[in-house]
């Protein structure tokens, strides 16, 4: 019989989706993301955070109820997932945690080329 925790990471997270990197799901991860470096560009806020190991790095996504009902918040969400798929991987840091913050109005109705502008500017500022 195995133990209750065998075979559980030590961080919880995501399998890695049709390219982009582990996705954050747990709650302190997030917290700790907020309190670290933040750039703030037109379509989203970006958080990151720079955990100290050799691990991939890590993506998270969130919208809160300021930018809509439920239907815009996913649309917005599936938005800065399909950036983060397309910009994140080449310039990413091992051992990086990086959360997309929707804005309201911004994230849904910014031209998504400028959206995709917008996430390597912002990464190369974080990283300065």
């Amino acid at each position: 019989m195995q133990p209750k925790d065998a075979g559980k990471a030590a961080f919880r997270v995501s399998p890695p989706r049709r390219g982009l990197p582990p996705v954050l799901t747990s709650r302190a991860d997030f917290l700790a993301a907020a309190k670290a470096r933040r750039q703030g560009m037109p379509g989203f806020l970006l958080q990151a955070r720079n955990r100290g190991d050799d691990g991939p790095a890590r993506v998270g996504f969130t919208c809160s109820k300021k930018i809509g009902n439920a239907v815009t918040r996913n649309r917005a969400k599936r938005r800065l997932r399909e950036v983060a798929r397309l910009r994140l991987p080449p310039a990413a840091r091992p051992g990086w945690d990086y959360v997309l913050v929707g804005r309201p109005g911004a994230t849904i109705s910014r031209d998504f080329a400028a959206l995709c502008e917008d996430l390597t500017r912002a990464l190369q500022k974080v990283h300065q």
